[in-house]
C-alpha cells in the first residue's frame, strides 16, 4: 500500500507525538518519588556516615526505589547552627545533631550531657532508649521537628590539650577549651574557672593548630577520624559528658511520606543508630591505643573531684532549675542523684 505525503506525515507526527508523550512517564519511573537529603557533621569515614550509607541502600531497596536518602557528611551543608536553620524550613529533610546543640532551640535536649552523670554505657541506654529519651523527643516534636526513637552515639566525651593533661578541676583553671554552641558547655567550664570558646566543629582544627584555643573535648572517634591528634599532644579520659545524635526529620517532609514509606524509613534509621552504637564502642576499646602510636600521651583522672566541685559551684542545682523537677527526676532515675 502506498501512502499520500500527507498521510505519511500525519502517522509520522502522531508516532513523534506518542512518543514524547510517552517519555516523561519512562524518566519518571526511573527516578525516586521522594529524594531527601540527610546532613551530619562527621567524616565520611566515621561509622555514623558509613551506617548512613547502608541505611540508605536499605531503605531504597525495600521501597522499589522510591524513597532516595542523599548524604552530606562533614558539614558540607553548612555549620550545625546554619544546617538546623536548613532543616526546620525544609531545605534539609534530615540532620543529626548533638542534643546540646539542639538545645538552643530545644531547651531540655541537652539533659544527656549534664556534667559527670552518667558512670557508663549501661546507665546512658537506661536513660535514653527510656524514659528521659522518651520526655526529650516530645519537647523536641514541639518546635515542629521528629525525632527518631533510637539516639545515636557520640560517645563518651574526652579532653585534649596542646600544653597540659587534665588531673584535676583545677588544672582547667585559666585554660582555654574550644566547646560546641551550646550554653550547658560554657556553663560547666565556667563552673571550673576555665575559659570556654564557642566554635562550630567545622573550625575546631584550625582554631587549635593557630593556638587560638588551648584544647578541646570530644569521644575518641571524633578526635581521631577528624586527626586532632595532629595539633593536641595530651588526652585526658575524663568522661565528663556523654553525648549522642538525634536523627531529626522535617515535620512536614516527614508527614509527607505515605506510612509504608515512612515506616520503612524509620525502621531502617533506627536498625542503623543500633548498629552505629556498636561500631563506636569497638573503635573506643582500640582507639587509645592507636592515638598513642601517634603519639598522644593519655592519663585517666578521678571524676569524684570534678563532680564535687560542680556541685559545690552550683552546677547542678542550677541545672535542675532550668530543666525543671519533671525532666531532671527522670535523669536521675536513671543516673542516681546529682543535685
Amino acid at each position: 500500500m502506498i501512502l499520500s505525503r500527507r498521510r505519511l506525515l500525519t502517522v509520522g507526527s502522531t508516532a513523534i507525538a506518542g512518543a514524547v508523550v510517552g517519555a516523561p512517564f519512562i524518566a519518571r519511573a526511573q527516578q525516586a518519588e521522594f529524594t531527601y537529603k540527610y546532613a551530619n557533621n562527621l567524616p565520611e569515614s566515621h561509622p555514623m556516615n558509613m551506617r548512613a550509607r547502608e541505611m540508605a541502600a536499605a531503605i531504597k531497596a525495600e521501597t522499589n526505589g522510591r524513597f532516595d536518602l542523599q548524604i552530606f557528611p562533614s558539614s558540607q551543608l553548612g555549620s550545625d547552627t546554619d544546617t538546623l536553620s536548613q532543616v526546620r524550613s525544609g531545605g534539609v529533610e534530615f540532620f543529626t545533631l548533638s542534643g546540646l546543640i539542639l538545645s538552643t532551640l530545644v531547651p531540655a535536649a541537652s539533659i544527656n550531657g549534664i556534667g559527670f552523670a552518667f558512670p557508663d554505657y549501661p546507665t546512658v541506654w537506661k536513660a535514653m532508649d527510656g524514659e528521659l529519651g522518651a520526655y526529650v523527643r516530645q519537647q523536641i516534636a514541639k518546635a515542629n521537628l521528629i525525632a527518631m526513637d533510637k539516639i545515636w552515639d557520640n560517645g563518651f566525651r574526652q579532653t585534649t590539650s596542646s600544653t597540659k593533661p587534665i588531673n584535676t578541676p583545677e588544672d582547667l583553671k585559666g585554660f582555654k577549651i574550644r566547646v560546641p554552641v551550646s550554653p550547658l558547655w560554657t556553663s560547666m567550664y565556667k563552673a571550673f574557672e576555665a575559659a570556654p570558646t564557642s566554635i562550630n566543629f567545622n573550625e575546631v582544627y584550625t582554631a587549635l593548630q593557630t593556638k587560638v584555643v588551648d584544647g578541646q573535648e570530644n569521644p575518641l572517634a571524633i578526635i581521631s577520624t577528624a586527626k586532632l591528634h595532629e595539633v593536641q599532644k595530651y588526652c585526658s579520659l575524663t568522661n565528663h559528658m556523654w553525648d549522642g545524635f538525634w536523627f531529626l526529620a522535617n515535620r512536614r517532609a516527614w508527614e509527607r511520606l505515605p506510612q509504608d514509606v515512612r515506616a520503612i524509613v524509620a525502621k531502617h534509621i533506627n536498625a542503623a543508630a543500633e548498629k552505629e552504637r556498636e561500631d563506636v564502642a569497638k573503635l573506643n576499646a582500640t582507639l587509645q591505643q592507636d592515638l598513642a602510636a601517634k603519639g598522644m600521651v593519655f592519663n585517666q583522672p578521678d571524676p569524684a573531684p570534678f563532680r564535687d566541685k560542680l556541685r559545690k559551684a552550683g552546677f547542678y542545682a542550677e541545672w535542675k532549675g532550668k530543666y525543671g523537677d519533671e525532666a531532671w527526676a527522670l535523669l536521675e532515675r536513671a543516673a542516681g542523684s546529682l543535685a
